[in-house]
């Protein structure tokens, strides 16, 4: 895709040209999408990886597929009918793109760069609803993210997902496919972390939940924290952070505050 990127202010990335517009642009994309070693780059990563050890970093794997990437690969619209009318090659789209994704992080892994968990993105809500019904999810989507989330339990890793919008009746389909860990809590979207945890806490771990908005206005972000926090980290399964990108607003010193109280919140005596 050719995009617009923003160095002057934040924001959605604007899109302004694809190169998969049908099933002819396709087809001729997907025969360059052939996983070789030489699309890693050893020489950064080996210089990386032993810097991430030595710090004791959490090194996570990235997966590269499913609706959020296939967005930003065609027009979205066209994307959405073809949900609809076209399943088959929507399917075909994703599968190529996980199968892709896979056979790199095995090069990766049998290289001997272990990574600690497996990572994909794939916003699937806005405001209030879903991208798609639960019913299309489950025949479009749901088989990839099962089958990723099967590779990584297969090497014992766990599985972190993460999608912004307001996920609802999702978030059991997410469960049934093999997700561990849920971020972002997108709670301007309609998310309440304490409700999910509260239903869902006993079978999936959380990261985010927190109103980023609330930065501008640090006394209500300090309240929130303390609301939100004890309970999310009530019998583990919580990483603290926000709903959403810190906003460019936030100075250095607020940010360092915030930090300090997730610190001491979030503290098990």
């Amino acid at each position: 895709a050719t995009r617009k990127d923003y160095h002057d202010q934040s924001g959605a990335l604007g899109y302004l040209d694809y190169t998969v517009k049908d099933r002819a642009s396709w087809a001729e994309a997907k025969e360059r999408m052939q996983p070789s070693r030489d699309r890693i780059a050893w020489d950064q990563l080996e210089r990386d990886y032993r810097r991430w050890r030595e710090r004791g970093d959490w090194v996570m794997g990235i997966l590269w597929f499913n609706f959020e990437v296939t967005y930003s690969h065609m027009v979205g619209p066209q994307l959405f009918l073809a949900m609809a009318e076209d399943p088959e090659w929507v399917m075909d789209i994703v599968n190529t793109m996980l199968d892709t994704s896979i056979a790199l992080l095995e090069m990766v892994w049998d290289a001997g760069y272990h990574f600690d968990g497996v990572q994909w993105y794939n916003d699937m809500g806005f405001k209030g609803k879903q991208f798609m019904s639960v019913p299309m999810y489950r025949e479009l989507f749901k088989p990839a993210d099962k089958r990723a989330a099967e590779w990584a339990h297969a090497k014992g890793l766990p599985v972190y997902y993460h999608s912004c919008g307001n996920l609802g009746p999702l978030v059991p389909e997410l469960i049934d496919a093999g997700v561990d860990m849920l971020n972002p809590l997108e709670v301007k979207a309609g998310m309440d972390p304490l409700a999910l945890k509260a239903e869902y806490g006993d079978r999936l771990a959380f990261h985010g939940g927190l109103n980023a908005v609330l930065y501008e206005q640090p006394e209500s972000m300090w309240a929130e924290m303390e609301r939100v926090i004890p309970t999310m980290m009530e019998d583990g399964g919580y990483i603290i952070g926000t709903d959403h990108s810190v906003p460019d607003s936030v100075g250095l010193e607020q940010y360092r505050e915030f930090i300090a109280r997730a610190k001491e919140l979030g503290k098990y005596s």
